[in-house]
């Protein structure tokens, strides 16, 4: 295998059409997107064309579409490129119109090497500084001269099966996610609106087939409703400014977005526990939505058929309500079912919505809700405990003295007996007193961490509050002085989620990995502590997870009574 490899190699780069071959046993993961050969396919107005990244282990399958020194070199019988061209055209990777296989032609072959996708979308992702993959790049045309209503897809079979994952785009809009290529699979095109194409196989309907969606999220404190819907459609029911119009540019899309909010103020009635509410618009932002993930795309021009706006409304609440529904009464003519979802601490409820069936309801079925709740934070040692701590010597010497007395006493002096003895014991128990009192309130290493803790626990806790004002109340119980507005800012900044419109992240568990003790002055306790924290935040219709870790000095400081935090220099911040 080695020696024909290197054969291969030499003869690619003396045709310069296809690239030499590495990695002779490259491992597939069973996901279309990891598959060793990718079939991306771009129906046009005109034409389709297809952009391939054929795998080593599949050049057998392929072999009609190679060069001939290269066809010859793989061990396979004489035959003539036009003879190999139609074959492969015409059977192996062919693209039928009804009882006919569109004309392909080879536009440009040579070498390349592998695009890095995503694991979860099958998004090209940027280079991760490893070597890259060799791969065999190809670029194929198919005209036609009347727009297909429907076209067939085929894979090779008699050069042997490959392992080809493919997505299929009708004028830029994704008709499926990233699949399998079986043979078959049959495509009808709406020409009037691309995002409607769809494959006859409906295993092979893409996650967000529906151009809209709904969302309903029951947060301690807030209930959010957020709504998807396609400028498109919205274009077609009420004027946005966009008829005749192919790419939403940046200055286009503020109007967009008012537009919409004001054509959707009317639809989707929140109701929480039987009482309708009114809720107030948060954010709006257009978005590209992939197969698990949505990412904030305002500013860039936008293509309107792939367009799709979210828009975001909350209603503050008093803990957990026990039942919140939304009604949804905005269908299209040719979508008659929503894809909706009601989001709790449990996790999402999906469904699909109807004229008939229409509301989306959500009850509260958890058994043990996690409400946020600040933790009690030890107070520092009174005049009473710092007493202690010098007492217990002072006292100790005192029994120390009695005990030496009640020696004597029953020794030489027999009426001393008594008071010694009280006085011993006295001054013993106050030793113990003393030692407990101080022990309780003496910071070493572990109280010191939870100390630390304590605070920081308190103080992301407060951002689970909703108002300015609230938070702050909150955050006043663990950070004084001028701090108090940078750690709100510095906080907040580093739960939000900024491709996703500024969505602020739940703190679900802060972990505390070390804390020591490096200083003492007049300002308090100087501490070096190091933590992660790792929040989530539900948004448009999934979970989104981070974790932060930080490395930073810390200064505690006995106020009124009570421990906080008067100086915070982070050092260091990590996204995990």
């Amino acid at each position: 295998m080695s020696n024909l490899i290197r054969i291969i190699l030499v003869s690619f780069f003396l045709f310069s059409m296809l690239p030499s071959l590495v990695h002779a046993d490259a491992i597939i993961v069973p996901r279309a997107m990891f598959a060793s050969t990718i079939v991306e396919y771009f129906v046009e107005d005109d034409h389709v064309r297809v952009e391939l990244e054929i795998g080593m282990q599949d050049l057998q399958a392929f072999r009609n579409i190679l060069p001939e020194s290269i066809y010859a070199k793989l061990g396979n019988p004489t035959a003539s490129v036009e003879e190999r061209l139609e074959l492969f055209f015409g059977r192996d990777l062919a693209i039928y119109y009804g009882n006919k296989a569109l004309k392909g032609t080879v536009m440009k072959m040579g070498p390349g090497t592998r695009v890095k996708r995503d694991a979860v979308s099958g998004l090209p992702l940027p280079g991760d500084g490893e070597e890259p993959e060799v791969v065999v790049l190809a670029s194929l045309l198919f005209p036609f001269e009347r727009q297909p209503d429907s076209l067939t897809l085929l894979a090779p079979a008699a050069t042997g099966m490959a392992s080809i994952g493919y997505v299929l785009y009708h004028k830029g809009v994704a008709v499926n996610d990233f699949r399998f290529l079986s043979s078959g699979y049959t495509v009808n095109l709406d020409w009037e609106d691309p995002w409607y194409s769809h494959f006859t196989q409906r295993l092979l309907r893409r996650k967000y087939f529906s151009p809209m969606a709904g969302f309903i999220y029951i947060e301690p404190f807030e209930v959010r409703k957020e709504i998807i819907v396609r400028p498109a459609d919205i274009q077609r029911r009420y004027d946005l400014g966009l008829e005749g119009v192919e790419t939403i540019t940046p200055q286009m899309q503020d109007g967009v977005k008012q537009g919409i909010v004001k054509y959707l103020a009317e639809y989707f009635q929140l109701t929480i526990d039987g009482r309708a509410v009114e809720a107030t618009l948060t954010r709006v932002n257009f978005l590209a939505r992939t197969l698990r993930s949505s990412v904030v795309v305002d500013g860039q021009d936008i293509p309107l058929l792939a367009a799709t706006v979210g828009v975001i409304y909350v209603v503050p609440t008093q803990g957990l309500p026990q039942e919140v529904e939304m009604e949804w009464n905005l269908f299209t003519e040719r979508m008659q079912i929503v894809s909706a979802s009601a989001v709790d601490q449990a996790g999402p409820l999906p469904m699909f919505l109807e004229p008939d069936f229409n509301i989306l309801r959500w009850e509260n079925f958890l058994q043990f809700p996690e409400l946020p709740t600040l933790v009690d934070i030890r107070r520092p040692p009174g005049g009473v405990q710092n007493l202690a701590g010098w007492g217990r010597w002072v006292f100790g010497v005192i029994a120390v003295l009695a005990l030496f007395l009640v020696l004597r006493a029953f020794q030489d002096q027999r009426k001393l007996r008594t008071g010694a003895a009280i006085l011993f014991i006295a001054a013993t128990a106050l030793v113990v007193w003393s030692m407990k009192t101080w022990n309780d309130v003496r910071m070493d290493d572990t109280r010191l961490k939870e100390l630390a803790g304590g605070l920081l626990h308190n103080v992301y806790r407060a951002f689970d509050y909703r108002g300015e004002e609230q938070i702050y109340d909150v955050l006043a119980k663990s950070v004084t002085g001028n701090l108090l507005n940078d750690v709100y800012l510095e906080t907040r900044n580093g739960l939000v989620l900024a491709s996703q419109g500024g969505a602020q992240a739940k703190v679900k568990n802060i972990e505390m990995l070390e804390v020591r003790q490096i200083g003492e002055n007049d300002d308090g306790l100087l501490v070096e502590a190091r933590w992660n924290v790792a929040g989530s935040v539900g948004h448009w219709g999934h979970i989104h997870q981070r974790t932060n870790a930080y490395h930073a000095r810390l200064t505690l400081r006995d106020i009124d009574g009570a421990w906080k935090l008067t100086g915070l220099d982070i050092l260091e911040e990590e996204r995990l």
